[in-house]
């Protein structure tokens, strides 16, 4: 544990930096709170997506993404952490603890820490120069290290089979109710939006083999291939993020797995797009199960690829002030959850 209070500087500034994490439809779905020695991270209910997602899977994976980028912030800062999650089962809102202690960040790190605003969601297609195997070992121990593993799809049956289980998927949820007016909500919107999905951000024309998800607008121009690309070739990366069972605590851990997948990914100069369509229908989520070769429950599609030279930036998608993602330590719990 730290032998001096935590200085509240360093953690305002992690908790900025944690902040950038991807969410779905850039909810940002969190709300911290800061102790002594400790930051606490909370589900943010008023920011949940109850049609897309019913059962808060989302919601936890995003933040679950936040508390990975929150370690990885800490670190950087010469922080190490001890992660105590879901440590109060009278208030499932306070998702983890983040106790403490003096780290001493290595070269690694500090590159995972710069990768986060870097980071950034490319819905375009991506060209076909190859992945190479040992980036892609690394992707795998990142999931690893966070109690995951990620499983790349080989051969075109899989990559179909989970381009169909997209669209099919998008195909119930339009029949949702509730669903389009909640993705019109949060889809859309200008670029300086401070939440929700820019529609400069979203492919005017949607070319790839996997299908985009229906926003409510699309901008962004499509990346220009060579007359025989296509980014449905073997050589563009399709991979499912599992972890050994399906509760909260192992979809918060999913989350953290995706940003170090991610963050590692970015490192690397490779272009990510997470696709979660899938796992918010229960029937194409079982179908993607048998996907699974060593089992497990499947969370997250991510698409990984290399971006073409030619390709224009993806701009920065906004976000939340930082004070309004700040509560006091203590704070009052909201009405029905503990005393």
């Amino acid at each position: 544990m730290l032998t001096t209070h935590l200085d509240r500087t360093t953690a305002r500034a992690a908790i900025a930096l944690a902040n950038r994490a991807p969410s779905v439809h850039n909810s940002q779905p969190w709300r911290w709170r800061i102790g002594d020695d400790s930051v606490h991270l909370f589900a943010d209910p008023g920011r949940a997506l109850p049609a897309t997602d019913p059962d808060g899977r989302d919601l936890r994976y995003s933040c679950g993404a936040a508390l990975h980028h929150l370690r990885v912030a800490l670190l950087a800062a010469g922080l190490g952490s001890t992660v105590h999650r879901l440590p109060d089962p009278h208030h499932p809102e306070h998702l983890a603890a983040v106790e403490l202690a003096h780290g001493r960040p290595m070269p690694p790190d500090l590159a995972l820490a710069q990768a986060i605003e870097r980071r950034h969601s490319d819905r375009r297609v991506f060209s076909t120069w190859p992945v190479p195997p040992e980036f892609l070992e690394e992707l795998r121990d990142a999931a690893d290290g966070q109690g995951a593993q990620l499983q790349v799809l080989e051969g075109s049956a899989q990559r179909d089979l989970v381009a169909r289980l997209v669209e099919h998927a998008g195909v119930e949820q339009a029949l949702t109710p509730g669903l389009a007016q909640e993705t019109a909500t949060w889809t859309g919107r200008s670029r300086g939006a401070r939440e929700g999905v820019p529609a400069a951000n979203v492919p005017g024309s949607p070319d790839g083999v996997v299908p985009v998800r229906h926003f409510g607008a699309g901008e962004q121009g499509q990346n220009a291939l060579g007359e025989e690309e296509s980014d449905g070739t073997v050589l563009a990366v399709l991979a499912v993020l599992a972890t050994p069972a399906d509760d909260p605590v192992e979809q918060l851990r999913a989350g953290e797995a995706l940003s170090a997948v991610l963050l590692t990914a970015t490192r690397q100069g490779l272009a990510t797009d997470p696709i979660s369509q899938p796992l918010e229908v229960p029937e194409t989520r079982a179908r993607l199960r048998d996907v699974l070769a060593d089992g497990g429950e499947p969370h997250m599609v991510v698409r990984l690829g290399w971006a073409p030279i030619s390709a224009e930036p993806v701009p920065r998608t906004g976000r939340r002030p930082l004070a309004d993602t700040i509560e006091p330590l203590d704070h009052p719990w909201p009405p029905g959850q503990g005393s």
